[in-house]
């Protein structure tokens, strides 16, 4: 007899939620490590704001790459193998990245960081799909999303804090070594698959899985709106500290760091998003996190430093309740294939982190924050169209809860 998903209150539920939240603090930690410091990489390497963003945006490119391959390797190879190396070899790159001392090789070192980083993201929303009772399945999403916020947010605390008392290579081998600590946790923690079935790993077997996760134009649309929101929030997230690291805030690095506390929002609103749109349905619920996104954005133009605060803290809320309902919903549509339609959608997802996290430095540089609000308000209006088009769509099956 097969054994039965998990449901929330049992022992092993808490043991998996608990390790992919270590391991998305892990990922996200790492693979915003920069962030905070792109102005001081700005000064140390002479570089302009768009050149210096790339240690963000090749990161975030390679990791785009890296999902297409990760998720249909993870469906051969095995969920936690794939995810435990992707989190041992990050740790590793990051402390390698502190020593290194060209700004091109600090490059090199992220793209691979990027790169290796994809096991955990593109396989997490697969296992979690597999091994968890569909009605708790909101849940269990919103806390290893929580989990990404929560590594978002204390990587870039502790980066801007580290930097400040020491400088930006101090900063990210402190990452790097948070990152392995997270490791270990996640591979003595995580139970192994239970409902785990193994495919050949093979070229024909790829291309015929990412070909059939195009077939669904729901899914299109949710790649769509995943590429959108987040270049969104890495575009913003990039250059915040550009603003209020100049006149007339003239904030320190370590203050500035302080700012991505407001994460806390984004680990509340993917946990409680994800339970109304258990209850609710996520075609009810997913066009609300979108427009409290961009009404953040909107918001971050206004001049007191409180304000400009206040809307960060409202894009954030909005966003995180956006992805984490989207993600949920590609692997609820996604009915066979379900690693490969993970994998396109964190593909499309920081693909757009990339293209619009280096558009916005040029627009930075041109026309100061109002040109960066002017792109993200863009995105965001499509990602509207987006969740739109989406409601219009009748659900896969009646009882996924869309």
């Amino acid at each position: 007899m097969p054994l039965g998903h998990l449901k929330q209150g049992e022992p092993a539920f808490r043991r998996v939620t608990l390790a992919l939240f270590a391991g998305g603090l892990a990922t996200y930690a790492s693979l915003y490590a920069t962030q905070p410091l792109l102005p001081l990489l700005s000064e140390g390497f002479h570089i302009t704001p768009a050149v210096a963003s790339l240690s963000v945006s090749l990161a975030t490119a390679a990791l785009a790459v890296g999902m297409v391959f990760a998720g249909p390797l993870a469906d051969s190879l095995g969920r936690k193998r794939v995810m435990s190396f992707s989190l041992v070899a990050t740790g590793v790159i990051g402390v390698l990245a502190a020593f290194m001392p060209s700004y091109h090789g600090l490059l090199v070192l992220r793209a691979l960081e990027g790169l290796v980083l994809a096991g955990l993201p593109a396989t997490a929303m697969a296992y979690l799909a597999e091994e968890i009772d569909p009605r708790y399945l909101g849940v269990a999403m919103g806390l290893y999303v929580s989990g990404n916020s929560v590594g978002g947010m204390g990587g870039r605390i502790i980066a801007g804090m580290v930097a400040d008392l020491w400088n930006w290579r101090a900063a990210v081998g402190s990452i790097g070594v948070l990152s392995l600590l997270c490791a270990l946790w996640f591979w003595r923690t995580l139970p192994p698959s239970r409902h785990f079935h193994a495919q050949p790993l093979g070229l024909r077997r790829l291309v015929r899985s990412l070909v059939q996760s195009f077939g669904d134009p729901g899914l299109l649309y949710l790649y769509a709106i995943g590429f959108l929101i987040m270049g969104s929030f890495v575009t913003l997230y990039d250059y915040i500290s550009y603003d209020l690291m100049a006149p007339p805030y003239s904030l320190s690095a370590g203050l500035v760091g302080w700012i991505f506390l407001i994460y806390i929002f984004g680990t509340f609103s993917s946990t409680w998003m994800g339970r109304l749109s258990d209850r609710y349905g996520r075609r009810r619920v997913l066009w609300v996190g979108v427009a409290i996104e961009l009404a953040g954005a909107v918001i971050t133009l206004g001049a007191p430093l409180a304000l400009k605060v206040l809307g960060v803290a409202v894009f954030t809320f909005g966003f995180f309740a956006a992805h984490s309902i989207a993600s949920g919903w590609v692997t609820e549509r996604a009915v066979t294939n379900k690693g490969a339609a993970s994998s396109l959608y964190l593909f499309f997802y920081y693909l757009g982190s990339s293209l619009a996290g280096t558009a916005g430095g040029d627009l930075y540089s041109s026309r100061g924050w109002p040109g960066v609000v002017a792109l993200i308000a863009g995105l965001l209006v499509l990602g509207l169209g987006g969740a739109a088009l989406l409601a219009r769509l009748t659900p896969r099956e009646a009882s996924t809860g869309e």
